[in-house]
Order: C-alpha cells, then sequence, then structure tokens
C-alpha cells in the first residue's frame, strides 16, 4: 500500500514539476500583464485596458503553448504546440492556461513521434516542404482537435472548479483550504495545486475584479516564517543557528522548502502552519484583498510587487498575522519539545527528500551530507562551461551557481562560464554539471559525456572548493608543461648584446627564428606590433610578440629569452628582461598567462635577471607555477 502511495505521490510531483517547467519561463509576461492591469482597473484608462483581455486570453496562453512544445521537440515541437493550444483558445471564453499545459505538450509530442518515424526516409531536396508541410497538418489537426473536445472539457472543469472556490469564499470556508494546501507544501505538491488549479482559476477572476486572493493561497510565506522565528528563539544547536539564514532565503529569497524539513523533524508543527494560512487567508478575505498576477517565488517582494493597488493593508496583515499566530503556536510545541537537536534536523531533511522524491537544492544546505558521484573523466584544463541543473533552473540552483561563479572570479578564472537551468532544458553547452543525487541519473540520460558532479549541499558544498582545485591544478600543470615544452636552454640567452629597443626585438625574434618556431616574416610583424602598441608591461620586462595577424608566419609556438645586464630603454622605461612570443593558435595566451603568474612581482624578474645558469631559469618558471 505505501508503494502504491509513493507512486501517486511521485506521479503527482511529477505533474506539478512538468506545469513549472511551462509557467517559470514565462513568468516575465505574467508579470508584465499583471503591471498593466494593476494599472488599468483603478484607472480605466484605454490605453492599458486594452492589453488585459488579449494577453489574457492569447498571448499567456500561446507562450505556455510554445514552451510545452519546445521542451519535448525544440522550436519545432513549439511552434505546433502554440498551434495546437490555438485550438482550446477559440473553443472558450475564459483563459485556457489548462488547455495550452494540455495542448503545448501533444502538439511537441506528436511532431516529435512525426519526425522520428520518417528520420532519415525523406528524399534529398524535399526536407523543408516536409518539414513545413508537417508541422502546419499536425498543428492544424490538433488545433481542431482541441477546439471539438479538449477546450469545451477544460472550459467546463475550470467553471466547475471556479464554482468551488466561489462557494468557499460565498460561506466564509475559504480558509480551511489550508487544511489540504499547507500538508500539500511539504509533500511538495505546490506546483501541482498551483499550476493546475489556483493559478487558472485566479486568471478568470482577474479579468473580472481586477485581481484574486488565490494567487496567495499558497505564496503566502507567514506561515513558514512564523516556524522558523520560533526556532531561532527555541531551538537548539544546529536548528537555532540554521533558522536565522533560513529565514532570510524563505521570507525575502521566496524558498519555502527551506522550512518543511523543520516541520517534519516536529509533525505536530504542521498545525502551526495550517492556522497560519487559515489566519492569512481569512485576513485577505476580511479585506477583499488579493494580487494581480503570479508571485513566484513566494517572496515577500514579489508579493507586494504583485499586490493590487487596493490590498495592500490586506496583503501586509495577512503576512503579519499569518506570522503571528504560526509563531505563538509553533513557540509552544518547542517549548514542550526537548528532544529538538542538530541530528533531528539532519534527518528530517533526508525524510523531506524521501518524500520529495529527489534531493533538494537548498534544504540540503542545512545538514552537511555531501556525495561526489563522477562518472566521466574531464581534462580539467579545458573546462569552459559549467551547469546547476534542477527542476526549475532557479531557487536555490542559481545560488549555487553564484558560488561557484564567485569561487572561479577568485581563482582568477572569470573566464568559465557558470549557469543554472531547468532539467527539461538540457542539453546544453556544459564540461562539468551540479545536480541533486536524485536528478543525477536523469541529467546522466540527456547528457551522457558531461563530467557530472551529484551533491546534496548546494548553499556550502566542499565539491566547489573541490572542482575549483582540479581546475587550479590542472591549468597549473598545462601552462607547467606548455612552458617546459617550449623554454630549452637554446632559446635562452643570459647576456643580450641589444642596445636599444628595435635591437632587442630583433635579439629576440632572431632566436625565434633559429629554433624553427618563425618564419622572417614574424619578425617584421613583432616590430609592426611594437609601432601600434607597446609592448613594455612592467617590472624590468617587455614581451615583444606578433600582430593578429602573424599567426601564418608561425610554425610552432615558442619563447626567447633574453636577459640584459645594462637597461634598455624601452619608450622611456627600464627594461632588462626581454621574452619574445609566438604562439600556435590561441597558445600565446598560456603563454602569457604563465609568463604573468611568473613575473607578477618586481622581486621574481630581479632574481631571474641575477641566476646565470640557463638550466635554473627554466627551472624558475616551473617552480613559480607551483
Amino acid at each position: 500500500m505505501s508503494g502504491q502511495k509513493k507512486s501517486i505521490r511521485s506521479r503527482i510531483q511529477t505533474y506539478g514539476s512538468n506545469l513549472s517547467s511551462m509557467i517559470i519561463p514565462n513568468l516575465g509576461a505574467f508579470i508584465a500583464w499583471g503591471i498593466l492591469t494593476a494599472i488599468a482597473v483603478p484607472t480605466q484608462l484605454e490605453l492599458f485596458t486594452n492589453f488585459i483581455s488579449p494577453m489574457l486570453n492569447y498571448l499567456l496562453p500561446l507562450l505556455i503553448g510554445f514552451t510545452g512544445g519546445r521542451i519535448l521537440h525544440d522550436f519545432r515541437g513549439g511552434v505546433v504546440g502554440a498551434v495546437a493550444t490555438m485550438g482550446v483558445i477559440v473553443a472558450a471564453d475564459i483563459p485556457m492556461f489548462i488547455g495550452a499545459m494540455i495542448m503545448g505538450p501533444l502538439g511537441g509530442l506528436a511532431i516529435k513521434k512525426f519526425d522520428q518515424l520518417f528520420e532519415g526516409k525523406i528524399k534529398s531536396g524535399f526536407e523543408l516542404l516536409v518539414n513545413n508541410f508537417s508541422a502546419g497538418i499536425i498543428g492544424a489537426i490538433l488545433a481542431l482537435f482541441g477546439s471539438i473536445a479538449i477546450g469545451p472539457f477544460v472550459n467546463a472543469l475550470t467553471r466547475l472548479l471556479g464554482a468551488g472556490v466561489d462557494f468557499l469564499v460565498s460561506h466564509g470556508l475559504l480558509p480551511l483550504v489550508s487544511i489540504f494546501i499547507e500538508p500539500a507544501k511539504v509533500m511538495f505538491l505546490n506546483n501541482a495545486i498551483n499550476q493546475g488549479i489556483l493559478n487558472p482559476i485566479a486568471s478568470s477572476q482577474i479579468e473580472e475584479t481586477g485581481k484574486s486572493v488565490l494567487y496567495l493561497l499558497e505564496a503566502n510565506p507567514g506561515p513558514g516564517l512564523g516556524i522558523l522565528l520560533a526556532f531561532m528563539l527555541f531551538g537548539k544547536g544546529a536548528t537555532k543557528a540554521s533558522a536565522y539564514g533560513a529565514g532570510i532565503i524563505h521570507f525575502i529569497g521566496g524558498i519555502h522548502e527551506i522550512y518543511f524539513p523543520y516541520v517534519l523533524m516536529k509533525p505536530t508543527l504542521i498545525i502551526a502552519a495550517i492556522l497560519g494560512g487559515m489566519t492569512g487567508i481569512f485576513t485577505l478575505t476580511m479585506f477583499d484583498a488579493g494580487l494581480v498576477s503570479v508571485a513566484s517565488p513566494g517572496s515577500i517582494i514579489s508579493i507586494l510587487l504583485m499586490t493590487a493597488t487596493d490590498s495592500y493593508i490586506g496583503v501586509i496583515l495577512s503576512v503579519l498575522f499569518a506570522t503571528a499566530v504560526s509563531f505563538a503556536i509553533a513557540s509552544v510545541i518547542l517549548k514542550f519539545d526537548k528532544k529538538v537537536d542538530s541530528e533531528d534536523l539532519v534527518e528530517a531533511s533526508k525524510k523531506m527528500e524521501a518524500i520529495k522524491g529527489k534531493k533538494s537544492s537548498v534544504v540540503s544546505g542545512l545538514n552537511n551530507s555531501n556525495q561526489t558521484e563522477n562518472n566521466e573523466t574531464i581534462d580539467f584544463g579545458n573546462v569552459k562551461h559549467i551547469i546547476f541543473a534542477c527542476d526549475a533552473g532557479l531557487g536555490s540552483s542559481a545560488m549555487g551557481a553564484s558560488l561557484v561563479k564567485k569561487k572561479l572570479k577568485d581563482a582568477g578564472y572569470e573566464e568559465i562560464t557558470v549557469k543554472n537551468i531547468a532539467i527539461s532544458n538540457l542539453p546544453t553547452e556544459a564540461d562539468i554539471m551540479f545536480t541533486h543525487k536524485e536528478l543525477t541519473d536523469r541529467a546522466k540520460k540527456k547528457q551522457p559525456d558531461v563530467y557530472h558532479v551529484s551533491i546534496d549541499n548546494f548553499l556550502n558544498s566542499p565539491s566547489y572548493d573541490e572542482v575549483v582545485e582540479h581546475i587550479k591544478a590542472a591549468r597549473s600543470l598545462d601552462r607547467e608543461k606548455k612552458v617546459d615544452k617550449l623554454l630549452t636552454e637554446e632559446n635562452i640567452k643570459l647576456s643580450g648584446e641589444a642596445k636599444n629597443k628595435e635591437q632587442a626585438i630583433a635579439e629576440a625574434g632572431r632566436i625565434l627564428v633559429e629554433q624553427g618556431c618563425v618564419s622572417e616574416e614574424y619578425v617584421e610583424k613583432m616590430f609592426e606590433r611594437e609601432k601600434s602598441v607597446s609592448t613594455y608591461m612592467g617590472n624590468l620586462l617587455a614581451i615583444p610578440h606578433g600582430t593578429d595577424d602573424a599567426k601564418e608566419a608561425v610554425y610552432q609556438s615558442g619563447l626567447a629569452i633574453v636577459v640584459y645586464e645594462n637597461s634598455i630603454d624601452w619608450d622611456g622605461n627600464e627594461v632588462r628582461l626581454v621574452i619574445g612570443i609566438a604562439g600556435k593558435g590561441n597558445e600565446h595566451l598560456e603563454i602569457l598567462s604563465s609568463i604573468a603568474t611568473s613575473c607578477s612581482e618586481l622581486e621574481n624578474v630581479e632574481q631571474l635577471i641575477n641566476i646565470k645558469n640557463k638550466k635554473d631559469v627554466i627551472a624558475f618558471f616551473s617552480e613559480t607555477e607551483d
């Protein structure tokens, strides 16, 4: 029986996740519509009121349908999904969000199956014709199907659900929905409730009243904040210490799942969440308050931005009262509890993740269990793209990406891109991919050739430092190998003969020519470069090299090091060390990086100038790379 319950819950969670994948990428459009509506309703300005109905009935459903189709079969699926969605739009006089969530993926799936069936069977020269007409025909058929079958069904279902909400509101029973919503949140069914039920009905109410209380039934941060405040005052050990950070992430960041383990650690706290939620909803109904659009994430900032102009008092009080009631009840529960400690929190986090069916990127930061599972080998020295993949591609994964981006910046590797993305939008360009343990297998199926790092803790994972250190070590080794390969005793001259800048450039260039690295033409390009941009680097060092168009004159990468006993005037600067560079392809960038590391301090350059043995010069560069 428990296995069956788990399967049902898992399916509902997956359904909610799929709905979020269609809604979240289009939140900007929902917010734009909400802003226009917030201005239009009180002012009744025609300039703004003209936007409300077309955006609500056409733009938003079409965007959802396109996104749903694109998830399954890229842009081609998105186009067919949007056309199919048009069928349910014309069949009803209410916003067809639910219909779009059905027809969009159906359109993407249909064209995907068609392409798979006819792959490799279309004669050369007819691909464009078949692709365009197949998309058009399938889209038209699905649009008709949606208009005849799906549209009327969704229309009737939405009206039925709306009537149920109206009944609850008119009889003062709406606060009772917290009995279902608050436990469902902890069970990670909030996406299914929000995207599948509440938001579509709320959108219908917007057209009539300009606001809806339904947008805040699940998004109110008050119940969770009250519980976290209680832990700040009456918690013990790690639970008390972690509650402060969790409160900020929950209330300001809008990531509510951060407080779920605290409830699971002490299940009776669900009473505090329910009564807090009921208080918030009751306050909203008393003040006839509501939002004009989706508040996602459920941050107090996004809630206030989406609050209707006549609802600020009601919305603010609903959050405050919900927090107060939740806090009061949770405080009593915790005061009589003698066993709340860090071990309880760790176990609760694991329990919550088991309920969710996947690892939680934010909540896993509450415990210290981390595990890295790497199934691929990788050249860390050539890492260019790092991806954080999670269900929605927002919230906690974004924080993880920010942390790694900062660590890479501090290490001097700003050129490495770090992005967060919804796992449904994979594959994408990546060398390393961070995922939750329960999502790693799914990510591997989508991108098997990527180096996968599977972790529990997205807020403070030791895996971040490990990866950065691997990159640092690999690049240091790569530079060392490149320098060792390029630098031989024949490339070094410890007693330079040049008396001025021009002679010094020619002397370094001659070494490169004699070692078979470049042609005579490259030396001319070195002089050309010097005329446009001085190659004096500071610290008694100059690095002459050719222009960008001199690559054809380079046979192989090479270095020429010349040390001068007396200073050379280099555009008014003193130079005693000249390093000529020739790079094949982009290798000159690595060479420059290596030299910059070795000669970044004046004392290092002075040490190099005073070396009297060519082998010691080579050793110098190897040692300063470490």
